[in-house]
């Protein structure tokens, strides 16, 4: 018989708070987006029932900061991840390639933010990605006008569980497509 911690059963009274304020549209952006800025870095493979494995290296990552998008096979088909194999996801309520996700919702949906600039993976096109600045100042990656975003619940590399949340939040294709 598997029991319930109190902490389990507070974070998830705690999302499902979440999940009906970021399902909704009504939050504003701040615009302002900036250039986009790429090398290219080695692409990870995953499926859903095992984690995420390295492909052997064969560029060396671009030094100073920047953070790493590539592409993982998962059972939605090819997505995209960060370095450490983490889901990305887009936010169809995003419009005008500015994030419409802040406060409780940044906090279930948190954006993947850059400081440097953006590598990508292996077949993954370096001009689809840019930036956007949020309004804190961050600047947030995104693939074509997607900003894109982890999923607080997803524990491991390769967890997929954020997909199609509240119908409007899915994984990423490789050409920045959401995956339904």
């Amino acid at each position: 018989m598997r029991t319930r911690s109190p902490l389990g059963l507070v974070l998830g009274i705690s999302l499902a708070a979440v999940l009906a304020a970021c399902g909704g549209g009504g939050a504003t952006a701040s615009p302002a987006p900036a250039s986009p800025a790429a090398t290219v870095a080695p692409a990870d493979t995953a499926t859903p029932e095992a984690p995420m494995t390295e492909a052997p290296m064969t560029e060396a990552p671009a030094a100073g900061g920047g953070e790493t998008v590539t592409v993982a096979d998962s059972g939605l088909g090819q997505i995209l991840v960060d370095a450490e194999g983490m889901t990305l996801y887009l936010f169809e309520n995003d419009t005008d390639g500015e994030s419409a996700c802040y406060d409780d919702c940044a906090a279930a949906w948190p954006p993947l933010i850059v400081d440097g600039e953006i590598t990508v993976g292996a077949g993954l096109d370096a001009a689809q990605f840019s930036t956007v600045e949020r309004t804190d100042g961050t600047l947030q990656a995104k693939i074509g006008e997607w900003p894109l975003y982890y999923w607080a619940a997803d524990a491991a590399p390769g967890d997929t569980t954020g997909q199609g949340v509240g119908g409007v939040w899915f994984v990423v294709s490789p050409t920045g497509d959401a995956i339904k």
